[in-house]
C-alpha cells in the first residue's frame, strides 16, 4: 500500500534532510525582503505562515521562545466541536468546528490524532439532567454527521467497565459522545515542518527587540538570537503580530499609546500516573457553563482545566497551589479518591487563552479570533481554538489579500484555489507503521519494544522510519532515554537536527513526553544537553 505524503508546491524546499543551522538561517533572514514576516510561533502564527506560503508569498516566521512553547503546548489536547457551545445556541460554530476536527483527524493528520470516547456523567443534584444531556449529545453527534457514532445514554455500570475510577455514588446515567485527541506540541511541530516544506524560513529563540519603519509603516523587525546572542534584522512588506498573550506588548512597539485589544484567561492542568487503564474520557459538568475533563493521554491521566482572568505578565505564569486544589476538587465530582492522590502528580502546566477584550466571565467569553491593524500597518491576530487552526490560517491570509491598497495580492494565489486538506508530513496509518517497525526489528532494523514502536508511529507517522535509520546506523541510539518512557535516544538526535530543538526543555517538554511523565531527571537532562552540544 502506498502511504500518502504531503506534497510541496512547485519550487518549494523538501521537508526531508536536516534543517539549516542557525547562522545560515540568520543570514538568509537578514538578506531577504519577505512579503510577510510572522512574529510568533504558536499554532496561529505557524498555520498562517504555512497557508501564506501555499498562496505564493515569501514568508519568514520567528519566535522569542520555542515553537508552540507557550499556550499552544498547554491546551487540553483536544480536537473537538465544543459541546458546551450548544448551551449558547452556537449551532453553526459547532458544525464548523466538527468539520475542521474531522478534516484534521481523518485527512490532514490521522497519524497525530486519535478518536476518543467521552462519558458525561449525570449525578443527582447536578447542573443538568439525563434527558437534557442525552438530547445534547445526540444533537452534537448529528452536527458531526454521526461520524463518531450516535450520542446516547448508558448505565453507570457499563461506564464503569471503561473507566474503572469513575465515582458511582449518586450517578444516575452517563451520556456518550465522540471527539478527538492529540499531542498539541507534536501537531504544532509537524505544521512547522509543513510550513518549511512550503518555503517558510523559520527561527525559534529569536526575540524581537524593536520594529523597523519606513515612512511610518512597519516594514520589519530587529531581533536578537537568544542562543548565540547575535543581533540582526528582517525586512518585510507586511508584518503579522501573532504573539498570543504578548500581542499587546508588540502592538505598543508599533504605537506606545495602543489600547489593550485582548484579555487573558488562565487554564491550568495536572498530569497524573493512572492507577488503572481508561478506555474513555470523562467530561463532568461543574456548573451550567463549565466542564472539567479527566482524559487518558500519553499513558497518563490529564485533569483540567481552570478558567479565570489573568492580569500578570505572561512569562510569569505558574500553576499555583490554588489551581492544583481546584483541579483535584473538581475532578473529585466524578473520579474516585485513589486516582487523585497528590503522590500521583507528575507534572502541571498552564496556558493563557487570548480572549476578546471586554467585561464578563471568561468561561462564557467567545473563543474567537481578533484581528486588528495598527497605525503603522502591522496586523495583529490573536485568539481562536486549536481545533480550527487551519481555518484561522486561511482566514488571516484572506484578510491579507483584502487589505486596503492590496499590497500583497500581486504575489498571491487565492486561498479558494489551493488544496483544502493538504496533509501534514508523515501522514500514514499508525497501526501500519507500528507493524512495520516491529517487523523491521525482527529483521535488519533496530529491535524496538512494542510501546516504543507505537509511540514513534503516533508521534511521527511514517517519519518514524527516519528515526529508526539513525538507530540502525548507531545502535546506541536505540536505547531508551529513561527506562520508564518509550522514547529512544535517536529521537533526541532527530529533534536536534530536524525539529529545531535548541534547549533541553525543547526536547524534554515538547518533542518528547519525558517531562510530562515526571522523568526529566538530572541524569536525563544532562544526557540531552550533551547530545544538543554535538550539533553540526
Amino acid at each position: 500500500m502506498t502511504i500518502p505524503q504531503s506534497v510541496p508546491a512547485p519550487g518549494t524546499r523538501p521537508a526531508a534532510g536536516p534543517h539549516p543551522g542557525r547562522a545560515e538561517t540568520r543570514e538568509r533572514l537578514s538578506r531577504t525582503t519577505y512579503d510577510l514576516l510572522v512574529i510568533g510561533g504558536g499554532i496561529l502564527g505557524i498555520s498562517t505562515a504555512w497557508h501564506a506560503a501555499q498562496s505564493g508569498l515569501r514568508v519568514a516566521l520567528v519566535d522569542a521562545g520555542d515553537f508552540a512553547g507557550a499556550t499552544s503546548s498547554a491546551s487540553s489536547k483536544l480536537l473537538h466541536g465544543g459541546l458546551r457551545y450548544l448551551q449558547t445556541g452556537a449551532v453553526k460554530l459547532v458544525a464548523e468546528n466538527h468539520f475542521e476536527r474531522r478534516a484534521v483527524s481523518r485527512q490532514v493528520a490521522p497519524h497525530l490524532a486519535n478518536p476518543l470516547t467521552f462519558y458525561l456523567p449525570v449525578y443527582k443534584g447536578g447542573p443538568h439532567g439525563a434527558a437534557k444531556l442525552g438530547a445534547g449529545v445526540f444533537a452534537y453527534s448529528a452536527l458531526s454527521a454521526f461520524g463518531d457514532g450516535v450520542g446516547h445514554v448508558i448505565s453507570p455500570q457499563r461506564a464503569r467497565r471503561d473507566v474503572p475510577e469513575l465515582r458511582t455514588d449518586g450517578l444516575k446515567a452517563v451520556a456518550v459522545y465522540g471527539d478527538d485527541q492529540m499531542n498539541d506540541a507534536r501537531m504544532a511541530l509537524m505544521t512547522v515542518r509543513a510550513a518549511v516544506a512550503a518555503g517558510v524560513d523559520v527561527l525559534n529563540h529569536a526575540a524581537v527587540t524593536g520594529l523597523r519603519f519606513t515612512r511610518g509603516r512597519v516594514t520589519g523587525a530587529e531581533l536578537a538570537d537568544r542562543v548565540s546572542g547575535t543581533e540582526f534584522g528582517v525586512d518585510a512588506r507586511l508584518v503579522l503580530n501573532a504573539t498570543g498573550p504578548w500581542v499587546d506588548r508588540l502592538r505598543r512597539m508599533e504605537d506606545p499609546g495602543a489600547a489593550p485589544s485582548v484579555r487573558l484567561s488562565k487554564g491550568a492542568h495536572l498530569v497524573l500516573r493512572r492507577t488503572a487503564p481508561w478506555r474513555a474520557a470523562l467530561a463532568t459538568p461543574i456548573d451550567t457553563y463549565r466542564i472539567t475533563f479527566a482524559l487518558p493521554w500519553e499513558d497518563m491521566l490529564l485533569l483540567g482545566t481552570t478558567d479565570e482572568v489573568y492580569e500578570g505578565e505572561p512569562e510569569d505564569l505558574t500553576v499555583t497551589e490554588k489551581d492544583t486544589a481546584q483541579i483535584l476538587d473538581e475532578a473529585a465530582f466524578s473520579v474516585r479518591d485513589q486516582q487523585l492522590s497528590r503522590d500521583l502528580i507528575t507534572y502541571s502546566f498552564a496556558g493563557l487563552r487570548v480572549l476578546p477584550g471586554g467585561p464578563g466571565d471568561t468561561s462564557k467569553a467567545k473563543r474567537e479570533t481578533v484581528v486588528t491593524e495598527g497605525r503603522g500597518g502591522m496586523l495583529s491576530v490573536a485568539g481562536g481554538k486549536w481545533t480550527t487552526f487551519r481555518h484561522i490560517g486561511r482566514a488571516v491570509v484572506n484578510k491579507l489579500a483584502a487589505l486596503p491598497g492590496r499590497p500583497l495580492t500581486d504575489a498571491m494565489e487565492p486561498m479558494d484555489r489551493l488544496p483544502k486538506r493538504l496533509a501534514l508530513p508523515g501522514i500514514a496509518s499508525p497501526g501500519a507503521v507500528t507493524h512495520r517497525l516491529l517487523a523491521d526489528g525482527a529483521g535488519s532494523g533496530p529491535e524496538l519494544a512494542a510501546d516504543t514502536a507505537r509511540h514513534l508511529a503516533t508521534h511521527y507517522g511514517s517519519l518514524a522510519f527516519e528515526i529508526t535509520r539513525l538507530a540502525e546506523e548507531d545502535p546506541a541510539l536505540a536505547r531508551r532515554v529513561h527506562p520508564d518512557a518509550p522514547e529512544i535516544w535517536a529521537q533526541v538526535v532527530y529533534a536536534r537536527d530536524h525539529e529545531w530543538a535548541e534547549t533541553a526543555d525543547d526536547v524534554l517538554r515538547r518533542r518528547t513526553t519525558l517531562t510530562i511523565r515526571g522523568l526529566a531527571t538530572d541524569e536525563v537532562r544532562a544526557g540531552v544537553e550533551s547530545v544538543l552540544a554535538e550539533r553540526r
